[in-house]
């Protein structure tokens, strides 16, 4: 039984099972099926690098305050976050990775990492 290579139609030398040439043919292949997913993922990863950069450059000491227009000055995204977390008294942290802040009265923000 000949089998070809997924990637580039040559034929395939080895084990029964296998799919690709090399791989190379075998990245090159898988690079291609993820192409729209992997860009996405990656504008969305880079952004969220971004607000935990902005995030971590503000709070050095772990907690501190700071205003909502100081955080979109940097390019902060509120609408990118990691996960939720909700006191017993009902306060909203929102987290990128370990950094993260909860509105406060007048725009400010406490900054925290957990």
């Amino acid at each position: 039984m000949n089998k070809t290579c997924l990637e580039c139609q040559d034929k395939i030398v080895g084990r029964e099972d296998k799919k690709f040439c090399s791989d190379g043919c075998r990245n090159a292949y898988n690079n291609k099926m993820n192409k729209d997913q992997t860009n996405l993922m990656r504008n969305i990863n880079n952004n969220l690098r971004k607000n935990y950069r902005i995030l971590t450059e503000l709070n050095p000491e772990e907690k501190t305050k700071t205003t909502k227009n100081k955080l979109i000055s940097k390019g902060f995204d509120f609408e990118l976050i990691t996960s939720i977390y909700t006191t017993k008294t009902g306060n909203v942290y929102y987290f990128v990775y370990d950094q993260g802040y909860l509105a406060v009265e007048n725009e400010s923000y406490v900054l925290v990492k957990k």
